[in-house]
């Protein structure tokens, strides 16, 4: 059960986060078209939550291994080889979150002034900025336990949207006619 939510955790709090801002949208765009009254807190913490679903979105893409890379060298390459390389360059990877994790930690929790408070909802900006080391940290877990399935269980773990060309190169107008 922990399992589950554990490995659901980014696309249950990106659900969440994109339900609740369009929903607030929504709610705004009503409010002044219609009514002629706009909410003063209603945009700002749109937009708060729109950049938490923007870094819990990048954690959940890497739990999907959707994230962007130059993969055309890799087709040149045995299989067993490029889960090595890709595994070499996501070090790298780690190494720049693990980085970035402690910086934004130090200055989230050590050098940001507790008077920076946000425009209209007045809450202190640290725990909007809070969302980067939670992410980047949820997002470094991520990229280890991809290439944990990849290399130690040995499961194939690729980008869901992943288009197979040779497939669609190998299909000739000829049989698209024949199929239709």
């Amino acid at each position: 059960m922990l399992a589950r939510i554990f490995n659901n955790l980014e696309s249950l709090i990106c659900r969440t986060l994109l339900s609740g801002f369009v929903l607030l949208l929504f709610v705004q765009i009503v409010a002044r078209e219609v009514f002629g009254y706009s909410f003063s807190w209603i945009e700002e913490l749109s937009v708060y939550m729109f950049v938490w679903f923007v870094f819990f979105g990048a954690s959940y893409a890497a739990l999907k291994g959707a994230h962007n890379r130059v993969t055309f060298q890799f087709r040149f390459l045995p299989r067993r080889h490029v889960k090595w390389i890709e595994a070499f360059a996501d070090l790298f990877w780690v190494a720049f979150n693990v980085t970035f994790i402690w910086l934004s930690y130090d200055f989230v929790f050590n050098k940001m002034n507790k008077f920076w408070k946000s425009q209209t909802l007045g809450i202190e900006m640290k725990w909007v900025y809070v969302v980067l080391p939670v992410a980047f940290t949820l997002m470094t877990i991520r990229i280890l336990q991809v290439n944990y399935i990849k290399l130690v269980r040995g499961d194939d773990v690729s980008d869901p949207d992943q288009i197979d060309l040779d497939a669609i190169q190998a299909e000739t107008p000829a049989t698209r006619v024949q199929e239709a």
